[in-house]
């Protein structure tokens, strides 16, 4: 039994030595992974601003052209009440 225990305690070493140094940069490297993580979340990258940008001009878009189609329909209903002043693409108020 000794003899059979012997070789494997004396090899344990030699079969963790990879997951103990990986185990220890792991930890290492932690910190600086953490913070990038930190700095990723609480800024805002030019893609997701086009994105945030774009997503708001369309549901602009969507809100103008939908007051827009109910205006015409008020107007088809009752002419007399409309007077035309063209179309605006956006309200500068």
């Amino acid at each position: 039994m000794r003899k059979l225990l012997f070789p494997i305690i004396a090899l344990l070493p030699l079969l963790s030595g990879g997951c103990v140094a990986k185990t220890a940069w792991n930890v290492a490297t932690l910190p600086v992974k953490a913070g990038s993580q930190a700095v990723d979340w609480t800024t805002t990258s030019q893609e997701e601003s086009d994105r945030n940008y774009g997503k708001k001009m369309r549901e602009k878009e969507a809100r103008e052209g939908k007051e827009r189609r109910k205006r015409e329909k008020e107007c088809q209903k009752n002419p007399d009440a409309c007077q035309y002043d063209g179309y605006r693409a956006s309200d500068p108020d």
